[in-house]
């Protein structure tokens, strides 16, 4: 995840990034360092970077516990997506962005005008 984290956060793309997965903890003491790692890992990647990267990693202890976490209005999921959002215009209006078109977004070709577009706004009318 944390690597994943990364190159979405380099890609310059994306406004906040939000790590989904499920670990379930077994009877070895594999659990804890692998949801030590995931956790310091996702972190590093919001230090690094600047970009609003949310821990959505269920850590469980069986497979109940999953379900009951993840489904109803036990479904962190809102809660995760609406933290990403407040985080990302947290961080906008912090370091000055305006609202907009990205640059980068449009390098990668989302967002551009083609040229009727363009026509159709140079022509006056309502619609």
């Amino acid at each position: 995840l944390p690597l994943a984290a990364k190159f979405l956060a380099m890609s310059g793309t994306v406004d906040a990034i939000i790590c989904a997965g499920v670990l379930i903890k077994g009877d070895t003491m594999h659990f804890e360092y692998i949801c030590d790692t995931v956790s310091s890992g996702i972190m590093n990647v919001a230090l690094n970077t600047n970009t609003p990267v949310i821990f959505g990693v269920l850590t469980c202890l069986d497979e109940e516990q999953v379900k009951i976490r993840s489904t109803g209005d036990s479904n962190h999921g809102y809660d995760w997506g609406k933290t990403a959002v407040e985080m990302a215009t947290l961080k906008n209006q912090a370091t000055g962005v305006k609202k907009g078109k990205s640059e980068k977004l449009e390098k990668l070709g989302f967002n551009k005008e083609d040229s009727k577009e363009k026509e159709r706004k140079k022509v006056p009318g309502f619609f």
